[in-house]
């Protein structure tokens, strides 16, 4: 793993019908996940959401801030700030459609 990190902000709303990414807005990336925020669940699927639409490992990704908010700051490890800019478009623009 390279010694790279990004960080992203994220606003999340949990509790939906599916996971999603809905846009960014103001620099501030839009999240939805489909698990209450019971007992540290919403951040678990959080997290493996962004794994999987940015194709790293769950060890990539940290929550540095934000744990019990809707706002959080997530530190991705090991690609570049434009290719995660670059994935979570290619996301958000597919889940548009």
């Amino acid at each position: 793993m390279s010694g790279s990190e990004v960080k992203i902000s994220l606003r999340v709303q949990s509790g939906t019908t599916r996971n999603e990414l809905t846009g960014c807005v103001d620099g501030v990336w839009r999240v939805k996940v489909a698990v209450p925020p019971v007992r540290g669940r919403a951040n678990q699927k959080l997290i493996a959401f962004l794994s999987e639409t940015l194709c790293v490992s769950k060890s990539a990704l940290d929550i540095s801030a934000g744990h019990t908010s809707r706002n959080k700051v997530v530190s991705v490890h090991g690609i570049s700030e434009e290719e995660v800019t670059k994935r979570l478009s290619v996301r958000s623009a597919s889940s548009s459609l």
